[in-house]
């Protein structure tokens, strides 16, 4: 703000872009990845990163570090389904758990490192060095995918319905409106693009179902148990937002912790979820889907439950374990069923499968966003106390995670055999 002398709204859309970008491009992941090879795939993504970092480095303009964080989210977008994917082709059922478990490891670090990292960059140091630690990081990856990447993908070439990847374009605008609801309400402009989101989504789905080949393939949702680990992965991903936007929230208005104390606070529990990942996935492997899922999920409603009963008069240790507690079951949840509903499709669907769930939890981590946002601000103001508003939003999506466990009990006891 104060480089390119924006007001807050402007800069605002570095987030919303890239957001809006990294949706757009996760249903077309699946036709690349039938259609490039693994390994030129994942260095052209990488130096797609590597060029949007530099330009967000270089950027004399706030154009040009738009452009960049574009860049970067076209790179995101691809990658974080596609390497889902590649795991869980390349890995037999059996242990499928525990490397998807090493794989929510990482990316669970990456929460609790994330904000450490930054915060010191950006304390010590001008703004641009965040970009460069990034720009270095992803150089130094192309460079060691030149001699550790093997492309392990069969390819399926088709042509690529440009259509398709237009009105796929509907996610991220359904995203962007829900965003905008949460802070706006209902206005003509937000109403529009719902229903301008949802009818085109309707259209997509329609045109992928009458389409041979479709570029996102609708018959994953054929297979019941990979919608129930989808809507699980959903529930899970809404505790574990929910909780990173409502608890700073808590601590700043009710505790009085400024905003980067709140922040620090919750890094006990991404490290938390980040150490139980693996721990998660290997239970998998061994107990399958119904126990673990159980657990989870009566962390996530124990956890609301209880900030919900305490919300009026929460020491903030307790409130820190309570929100290591939601965050915990995710790790029971999320990976877990992201793996157990790739068990049970074909290997020629896993990719759809994948970049299917990845969207929705994108969509569900948006609605229940607006929705807590929502709901905090209209109990507040109707109870008049701070504290009851956090009361009965803890209670509500404490509600959320006992929907979430009443799914679970229908998951199979068993570990899933190999989808035919």
């Amino acid at each position: 703000m104060k480089a390119f002398g924006l007001g807050a709204d402007t800069v605002a859309w570095l987030t919303t872009g890239f957001m809006f970008v990294m949706t757009l491009m996760i249903p077309v992941s699946p036709w690349l990845l039938h259609n490039v090879t693994f390994q030129r795939l994942f260095q052209a993504i990488e130096l797609i990163f590597a060029i949007g970092t530099g330009l967000c480095i270089w950027a004399p303009s706030f154009t040009v570090l738009m452009i960049g964080r574009l860049l970067e989210a076209i790179a995101v977008g691809i990658i974080f389904p596609s390497f889902q994917t590649v795991l869980l082709t390349i890995t037999p059922h059996r242990e499928r758990g525990r490397v998807m478990g090493t794989a929510g490891l990482v990316m669970g670090s990456a929460l609790a490192v994330g904000p450490i990292i930054s915060g010191v960059l950006l304390t010590w140091f001008p703004w641009q060095t965040l970009f460069l630690f990034f720009l270095v990081v992803s150089l130094l990856v192309l460079a060691v995918s030149t001699v550790t990447i093997a492309s392990v993908m069969p390819l399926q070439p088709t042509q690529l319905d440009w259509v398709s990847f237009l009105l796929s374009a509907s996610f991220p605008i359904l995203l962007y409106a829900l965003g905008a609801l949460s802070k706006k309400g209902l206005t003509v402009g937000v109403v529009g693009l719902l229903i301008l989101g949802v009818l085109a989504a309707g259209i997509f789905v329609v045109r992928q179902l009458n389409r041979q080949p479709p570029m996102l393939q609708m018959r994953v949702f054929a297979t019941g148990m990979f919608t129930k680990a989808m809507f699980l992965t959903g529930i899970s991903y809404v505790g574990l937002i929910v909780t990173t936007i409502l608890m700073p929230l808590y601590f700043q208005t009710l505790l009085g912790l400024s905003p980067l104390i709140s922040g620090l606070s919750l890094v006990p529990a991404a490290v938390l979820l980040s150490i139980l990942n693996p721990i998660s996935g290997r239970l998998l492997d061994r107990f399958g889907p119904r126990v673990v899922a159980m657990i989870g999920m009566l962390l996530i409603t124990g956890g609301f439950g209880l900030l919900a009963v305490f919300a009026h008069h929460l020491p903030l240790i307790w409130a820190i374990m309570l929100a290591m507690a939601t965050e915990a079951g995710n790790a029971f949840v999320m990976m877990p069923s992201v793996t157990a509903g790739a068990n049970a499709l074909p290997n020629e669907l896993v990719a759809d499968g994948t970049a299917v769930t990845t969207t929705a939890r994108q969509l569900f981590g948006s609605a229940g966003v607006m929705f807590a946002t929502v709901l905090l601000d209209g109990m507040q103001t109707t109870l008049r106390s701070h504290a009851g508003g956090f009361a009965v939003t803890f209670a509500v999506f404490a509600g959320v995670g006992l929907i979430g466990l009443l799914l679970a009990l229908t998951l199979p006891k068993e570990v899933a055999k190999k989808a035919v």
